[in-house]
């Protein structure tokens, strides 16, 4: 093990809870999977396939995101979007990340 792994899989545990308040926050317009894999890398949250599709079939589960299939194309595309539900939750994580950058900060500082 190199003396960089544990401090890589910490770093890895602390994006792990931001994705779910980034997908929730990217998916007030609809996507599909791929698309939102690419939109998280690309804004420095890269998220494997292996874990993100998992998340979101849990979070439509859990009635925060709502799904329909595009079979428009020749490839059928499975498009996710935030649910009413969704964006309260979405609401009430973005005042709790706020509050915890807040006091990060403070903690840091010190």
């Amino acid at each position: 093990m190199s003396s960089g792994e544990p401090i890589s899989g910490q770093a890895q545990e602390l994006r792990r809870g931001t994705v779910v308040l980034a997908c929730l926050a990217l998916l007030d317009e609809p996507q599909y999977g791929y698309a939102l894999l690419e939109t998280l890398a690309e804004a420095g949250i890269p998220v494997d396939g292996n874990t993100l599709y998992p998340l979101l079939r849990r979070l439509e589960k859990q009635g925060l995101l709502t799904s329909e299939w595009n079979t428009d194309e020749s490839r059928p595309r499975k498009f996710y979007r935030v649910s009413g539900a969704g964006a309260e939750a979405r609401a009430v994580l973005v005042r709790e990340w706020q509050d915890l950058v807040a006091s990060m900060s403070r903690l840091i500082k010190e």
